[in-house]
């Protein structure tokens, strides 16, 4: 069985069977940290699984807002009208927590956060903790990513 395991220390994710890692790539991790609690703009640590895929069929640097393209495909000229968005591009892995009262239910949920994978400008830097929570990939990485999971798979994030 698959299970996607987040560093947060090492600012990296790897994706590993019962034998070997299947997959491995830098990621940016939420520059408050650590933690679980609503409107914390932190990273939520545990056990979680893949709540949702989407953008399936969708180009590479496609834009979404809540949860759906835009139909904007990410560029410079775009970056430079909306200088102050935090983008999330190209494919969504939505995150959902399995330990009760520790990253789901109440003020600790990351569904109810909308904790993601998900794609950002390459010109953002990887290895270096950097968002607003979510889990930001470089979008090549993504997509080859989100080819080798499916919703249920687990996730662990931690320290």
């Amino acid at each position: 069985m698959l299970q996607l395991d987040i560093s947060i220390s090492e600012q990296l994710c790897r994706l590993s069977d019962s034998d070997s890692t299947v997959f491995e790539a830098q990621v940016s991790t939420a520059l408050n940290g650590a933690g679980e609690q609503k409107n914390s703009g932190c990273t939520p640590c545990g056990l979680h699984y893949i709540r949702a895929c989407i953008g399936a069929g969708q180009v590479e640097n496609s834009v979404f807002v809540g949860r759906r393209p835009t139909g904007e495909v990410y560029n410079d000229a775009l970056a430079a009208q909306y200088p102050q968005r935090d983008w999330i591009l190209t494919r969504i892995m939505w995150l959902s927590g399995l330990e009760l009262g520790k990253n789901r239910l109440a003020n600790v949920d990351t569904m109810q956060r909308y904790i993601y994978i998900h794609g950002c400008p390459d010109s953002l830097p990887m290895g270096k903790a950097l968002s607003h929570g979510c889990i930001r990939m470089y979008n090549k990485d993504l997509l080859t990513l989100f080819e080798l999971v499916s919703p249920g798979t687990r996730v662990m994030i931690h320290e």
